[in-house]
C-alpha cells in the first residue's frame, strides 16, 4: 500500500472567494435537491465540493500528466509513469522484457529511466502485487474534515457564501435559506390579496406560511418546500407584509397593523447624535458604561455568552415600554436572519403568564412591556431579570421585588415654566431599584411636555447637563452626582447614552471629579 500525502496550501480557507464554478455546483445543487437550504447548509455542501476537487487537482500535479505505475499493467517502451512508491518520480520505459521466476508464472520486467539517468527495473503485467492497490491519501493536519474547517473558519466562510451568492440575481434568499429564481412558482397578485385578507381576519397576524397556503388554497404538484419557499418570495417581494418569525421560524404579519412603534422609534428613543471623544475615557467610564447596558453605546470587542442578566430601566424606555437590546442582553431575545422585526412571547418569571412583544433589531428595543411595567409597580430605576423562554421564541421577564413599602425616591416634578427640578419625597415602591438611578414621575403629562419644550427649543446639550448637575448637587450634602445620577437624569428630558456624558464630565474644567465617579460642577470656572 502506497501511502501519498496531501494537503491545503496554509492560507487556502483564509482567502477563499466564491467562485464561478462555485455558483454553479450549487444552482445545480438545489436544481436537483428542489429544496431551499441555508448558508451553513450550503457551506457544508461546498466544503465537500471544494475537498474533492482539491484532491483530484493534487492527483493530476502528482502524476504531471502520466499514467501511475500500477504492476498489473502492461507497458510499452516509450511510455511515460510517474511511481507514488518513489515519492511521485516520472520516468520514461525504456526496455521491456519477459519476467524470470518461475514461482510467480508469467509476467513482464519494465526497464525505467529517470530524469537523472538512473535506470530501475519494475514489475508489469503481475496481478498479485501490493502497489496494486489504489493509493491512500493521508489528508494531514485534519485539513480535510469538514467540522475541523467549520470550526476554525466558518464565520469567515459564511459570510463569503453570503456575499456570493447576493451578488447573483439568478439565486433568491428568505429567511436565511436561498433557491434559484429560475424554479420558483409563480404566485400572482390575487394569492397575495387572499394571504392579506387571511392576515387581516387573523388581526394582522402572525402567521406561519402552511397556514396561509391552507387558506388561499394554492394548487401545486411541485415539491411543498418549494411551494412554501415561493410563497415566502413573494410576499417578502411585497410591502404589505412583514416577516417577523425569529431565526429558524418564518411567520407573517401586515406592517399596517404593526403598532407604530414598532416601525418608528417613538420620540423619546430617539437619538440625535452629540460629540464624544471616546480617547479621553478611563477603564472606569468604559466599566460604567458597559454595567449601564444602553443599546445606543457601542458594543465591546467581546460578549461573554449568559443565562441571564439584570437591567435598571431608565426613563425612556419606562415611558414607552420598551427594554434596551443593549450588547448581552439582545443574547437572550430571538433573532433572525434578515427580519428586522420579530414577534415573540415574554412569559412572566412570577405568574408565567404570557403576553406578546416585538424585538426591533434596526432600532435596538424590545418594544410591548408598558402594560406590564405599570402592573408589575415598575418605575424609573428599577431592576428586570432577563432570562431565555424554555421554548424558542420566548423570553422570560421578571421584577426583582421587595416587601411593599414608602420609601425615600428621587421625584421630578415640572415647574411652571415647564422646566424641572429633583426633590426627595416618599412614594410606595414594591420592586428593588438602583437608589443613584431610580426617579419616580407623578407627572408623566408634564415630564411629557418638558420634553417637548427641550426639543422644540433646541436647548444645547450641554446646557441640559450642567443643568442636571446642578439639580442632582442640590439633593447630596457633599454637593455632587454620580455620573450613574446624570445619565438616568439627562434621559429625564432628551434620549442619550452614557458616552456623551462621561466626555463632557471628564472634557471641561467647570465639571470636577472627586473620585469614583462622582462629580462636582463649580461656577467659578464657568465659561
Amino acid at each position: 500500500m502506497v501511502i501519498a500525502s496531501t494537503t491545503f496550501k496554509e492560507d487556502y480557507w483564509e482567502l477563499f472567494e466564491l467562485r464561478d464554478q462555485d455558483i454553479e455546483y450549487l444552482y445545480n445543487f438545489l436544481l436537483e435537491s428542489e429544496t431551499p437550504l441555508t448558508t451553513a447548509e450550503l457551506l457544508s455542501v461546498l466544503i465537500e465540493e471544494r475537498n474533492r476537487q482539491e484532491k483530484i487537482a493534487q492527483d493530476l500535479e502528482r502524476s504531471q500528466g502520466c499514467a501511475l505505475y500500477l504492476p498489473k499493467e502492461r507497458y510499452q517502451a516509450g511510455q511515460e509513469l510517474v511511481f507514488p512508491a518513489l515519492g511521485w518520480r516520472k520516468g520514461k520505459v525504456i526496455g521491456v522484457r519477459p519476467g524470470r521466476n518461475p514461482d510467480l508464472g508469467s509476467f513482464e520486467v519494465i526497464k525505467v529511466q529517470f530524469s537523472q539517468g538512473e535506470t530501475r527495473e519494475f514489475a508489469a503485467d503481475f496481478e498479485e502485487h501490493d502497489l496494486n492497490r489504489p493509493v491512500e491519501i493521508e489528508e494531514t493536519e485534519q485539513q480535510f474534515d469538514p467540522q475541523a474547517i467549520l470550526e476554525t473558519y466558518g464565520e469567515h466562510l459564511r459570510q463569503r457564501v453570503e456575499e456570493g451568492l447576493r451578488a447573483h440575481s439568478d439565486f433568491v434568499q428568505i429567511a436565511g435559506k436561498w433557491f434559484p429564481r429560475a424554479l420558483l412558482v409563480d404566485i400572482n397578485v390575487g394569492h397575495l390579496n387572499l394571504a392579506e385578507a387571511v392576515l387581516d381576519m387573523a388581526g394582522g397576524g402572525p402567521l406561519p406560511t402552511l397556514k396561509l397556503l391552507e387558506q388561499i388554497e394554492l394548487q401545486s404538484n411541485v415539491n411543498p418546500k418549494l411551494l412554501e419557499f415561493s410563497l415566502d418570495y413573494a410576499l417578502q417581494e411585497d410591502n404589505r407584509f412583514d416577516e417577523v418569525g425569529a431565526a429558524g421560524e418564518v411567520l407573517w404579519y401586515l406592517k399596517r397593523l404593526e403598532p407604530p412603534a414598532v416601525l418608528e422609534p417613538p420620540i423619546h428613543l430617539k437619538y440625535h447624535p452629540v460629540e464624544e471623544d471616546r480617547s479621553l475615557f478611563t477603564d472606569e467610564m468604559l466599566q460604567l458604561e458597559a454595567n449601564l447596558q444602553d443599546e445606543l453605546s457601542p458594543p465591546p470587542a467581546r460578549v461573554a455568552k449568559i443565562d441571564e442578566i439584570q437591567i435598571c430601566l431608565i426613563y425612556p424606555h419606562w415611558r414607552v415600554g420598551t427594554m434596551p437590546l443593549s450588547a448581552q442582553s439582545r443574547l437572550l431575545f430571538p433573532t433572525a436572519y434578515e427580519a428586522p422585526r420579530i414577534r415573540f412571547t415574554i412569559v412572566d418569571g412570577e405568574t408565567n403568564e404570557r403576553f406578546p412583544a416585538w424585538v426591533v433589531r434596526t432600532h435596538g428595543y424590545v418594544y410591548g412591556l408598558k402594560e406590564w411595567y405599570e402592573k408589575r409597580g415598575l418605575l424609573p430605576g428599577s431592576y428586570v431579570k432577563i432570562q431565555k423562554g424554555k421554548k424558542p421564541g420566548e423570553v422570560i421577564l421578571t421584577r426583582l421585588a421587595r416587601r411593599p413599602g414608602r420609601e425615600w425616591v428621587r421625584t421630578v416634578l415640572v415647574g411652571s415654566d415647564g422646566g424641572i427640578v429633583f426633590a426627595m419625597l416618599k412614594h410606595n415602591v414594591t420592586t428593588q431599584f438602583d437608589e443613584r438611578m431610580a426617579i419616580a414621575v407623578p407627572d408623566v403629562e408634564g415630564v411629557d411636555q418638558a420634553w417637548e419644550k427641550n426639543l422644540k427649543e433646541r436647548i444645547p446639550f450641554e446646557k441640559t447637563v450642567v443643568s442636571m448637575v446642578k439639580e442632582l448637587s442640590k439633593l447630596n450634602p457633599q454637593g455632587h452626582a454620580h455620573a450613574s445620577e446624570l445619565y438616568a437624569a439627562v434621559n429625564i428630558l432628551r434620549r442619550c447614552p452614557p458616552g456623551p456624558i462621561l466626555y463632557l464630565l471628564n472634557s471641561r474644567p467647570w465639571f470636577v471629579h472627586v473620585g469614583d465617579q462622582h462629580y462636582r460642577y463649580t461656577e467659578s470656572e464657568d465659561n
